[in-house]
């Protein structure tokens, strides 16, 4: 497989239904891993808000819930889902639980670590809501630490909007 881009990858939703992420080609990507019971969890508020505000000139949000944190995302597919909806009314596709990190990782989390690699070049996530953003070109642009709030990256997401 040629993986210069993420548009190279399908990836099944909490349903089990497989999406290409070629058929968000043009998009600007946030691809984050996230997790329930985490003290970062409440920032799917600042990625729906994100979402809201941008998915209209082609910016979608990407959640792929982990569990090699903590046990943070310990949920069945149907409780996840759920629990976005319930708690943050969650609207951006969230895809079936995956590890982000070791020899069984997504090759959607390959690709991004070995895109951007993280403090001192390391190719590990270190932890949830690591995020990752993706130009229209699928190419990775940036690396944001899990610490970094959603909203902060609105500035960098609206130069990607702007580019062509």
């Amino acid at each position: 497989m040629n993986e210069d881009s993420i548009y190279e990858f399908t990836a099944p939703l909490l349903d089990g239904s497989p999406i290409s992420l070629e058929n968000m080609r043009g998009q600007v990507l946030l691809v984050v891993n996230t997790a329930s019971q985490c003290g970062f969890t409440p920032q799917y508020a600042g990625l729906e808000q994100l979402f809201e505000t941008y998915k209209d000139r082609g910016f979608q949000v990407l959640a792929f819930p982990c569990n090699q944190f903590g046990a943070q995302e310990p949920g069945s597919a149907a409780q996840i889902g759920s629990f976005c909806q319930k708690n943050y009314g969650v609207s951006f596709p969230v895809f079936s639980k995956v590890d982000v990190n070791g020899p069984n990782a997504h090759a959607i989390f390959r690709f991004l670590k070995k895109s951007k690699p993280g403090l001192f070049g390391s190719t590990r996530v270190k932890w949830n809501f690591t995020k990752f953003l993706v130009d229209r070109h699928g190419q990775v642009v940036k690396r944001f630490a899990p610490s970094k709030l959603p909203g902060d990256l609105a500035p960098k997401i609206e130069e990607l909007l702007n580019q062509t």
